[in-house]
């Protein structure tokens, strides 16, 4: 059997992995998490999956529990697959 790829969404699986808090946080920042217009541009997701990924620092979500690597992993997927919606 081949694998099954499935399809990574901003709606399905990425939005809901960040807690309204986060969104709240970030919006005094400028960085839009729950708007698919701007995390969906691929200068903005690389930045946020930086620092969800605690390549740059300080790690988000601001103060923890910072993400698993599966969950870091599936918003790298949604980028490599084409932000979609």
């Amino acid at each position: 059997m081949g694998n099954v790829v499935s399809v990574v969404s901003f709606s399905k699986d990425v939005l809901p992995l960040f807690r309204p808090t986060d969104i709240e946080q970030m919006n005094v920042y400028g960085v839009l998490l729950n708007k698919y217009e701007w995390l969906s541009k691929p200068s903005n997701a690389r930045i946020v999956y930086a620092y969800l990924s605690g390549q740059r620092t300080p790690r988000m979500p601001l103060g923890g529990p910072y993400w698993s690597d599966e969950q870091v992993n599936l918003f790298l997927q949604w980028m490599n697959g084409g932000y979609q919606r």
